[in-house]
């Protein structure tokens, strides 16, 4: 485990993510069909058994089917991208997103086609977006994605193409052959010339913040939010609406990657942009990213408190603790990138030094993001079983 504590300023986030994005988002979202907020889980077991006040933790282990909270991201990019195309194509401002999703213009836009690289979860939630507009859709996944992962992208009509090395060459890669077939790229990263897009994507995980909101209206603001870190996308988009829903009150903010996988927590100590190379994948597939979203670093630099890298080594406890339930607590189905927050939790319980340094004791109280369900059943069966 290694820790680095930042020296935010708690800078404006305006001018990197308008909070008219976020409004946007959850107005469209929540209309769509079978839209229902995930579940903030009260794990108090497992907060006794970690040592912490209490623990909040957001479910997205069903989110619109997908198992991911990415579902909120990519596929509602998908619907604004297409929302702007059709006010050019058709010269009209009152295209409206649910005749985008029920496939009303579909053979409009039959040879319209988005793209993306992804180690899962958010090619998936692409091509359920692109299946629902009726769009083409091709999904770039490099060699240590498992393949049950891209069966269930391709059982929602997308092309899949598979590169060698990882992610950051599988988008190096779908970034080449867009701009050769004039596809349209709806990336969770956001790089050089390509800010635009990803904006939507991000705005789109806020739908989280604000359930949040509603079902903490009773309950005592959390004291830290302990996030997934990835290329920054969703540790942004969260930081940026936590700033502006709580202000002065903000959760101390904590950045969390695995060790061989820390881009932001090497930007961080550097204070710049650092690419990192990913020499051994992670078991947190999800959060094996080597280069950073300039975006979510934008906001994090300033307004993120630490960043925390952790192993492997309780990836698996943690899944089948929250399978199990601790005391009272519910099952909870937690997918290998999902446990980061708990594995920290466990890991802390042998570094009381990085403990105190996050100011976490018994009277602090945890805001988890479960990012993802078994987005690969095999998978989690396996570890759940012990087999």
């Amino acid at each position: 485990m290694r820790h680095f504590k930042n020296s935010p300023n708690y800078q404006n986030t305006d001018t990197v993510l308008n909070p008219k994005l976020f409004d946007d988002a959850y107005q469209s979202i929540k209309n769509w069909p079978d839209y229902v907020p995930s579940p903030l889980r009260h794990l108090n077991g497992l907060a006794n058994e970690l040592k912490v006040g209490s623990i909040y933790y957001k479910d997205e282990s069903q989110r619109f089917g997908l198992k991911s909270f990415k579902a909120l991201g990519g596929a509602y990019a998908v619907v604004r991208v297409l929302k702007e195309h059709l006010a050019m194509v058709l010269k009209e401002n009152n295209i409206l997103e649910a005749d985008i999703l029920s496939g009303k213009f579909s053979d409009l836009l039959k040879n319209f086609t988005v793209a993306t690289a992804t180690d899962g979860n958010h090619g998936r939630s692409v091509a359920w977006g692109a299946q629902k507009c009726g769009i083409n859709c091709v999904i770039y996944m490099h060699k240590g994605v498992s393949e049950s992962r891209a069966i269930a992208v391709e059982l929602l009509g997308a092309k899949v193409v598979w590169v060698d090395g990882n992610y950051d060459d599988s988008l190096l890669k779908v970034k080449r052959d867009a701009i050769e077939n004039q596809w349209h790229i709806i990336s969770d990263t956001s790089y050089d010339g390509y800010t635009y897009v990803p904006k939507f994507v991000m705005a789109g995980y806020t739908v989280m913040t604000w359930e949040i909101i509603e079902q903490l209206k009773n309950d005592p603001i959390p004291t830290h939010i302990i996030i997934q870190g990835g290329v920054g996308g969703l540790a942004g988009a969260i930081c940026a609406h936590a700033a502006k829903i709580w202000r002065d009150k903000r959760p101390k903010f904590i950045v969390i990657e695995p060790e061989t996988a820390d881009c932001l927590y090497q930007s961080a100590k550097a204070g710049e942009p650092k690419m990192v190379h990913i020499e051994q994948e992670t078991m947190m597939g999800g959060l094996s990213c080597g280069e950073v979203s300039i975006i979510g670093w934008d906001i994090l630099k300033n307004n993120a408190d630490h960043f925390v890298t952790i192993s492997d080594d309780n990836v698996k406890a943690a899944m089948c603790l929250l399978s199990l339930g601790v005391g009272d607590d519910p099952s909870v189905e937690a997918g290998e990138s999902a446990v980061a927050g708990v594995a920290l939790l466990m890991e802390l319980t042998q570094d009381p030094v990085i403990k105190a340094n996050l100011s976490l004791d018994e009277n602090s109280r945890i805001l988890l993001f479960g990012t993802e369900g078994a987005t690969d059943q095999k998978i989690y069966d396996e570890i759940i079983s012990g087999s």
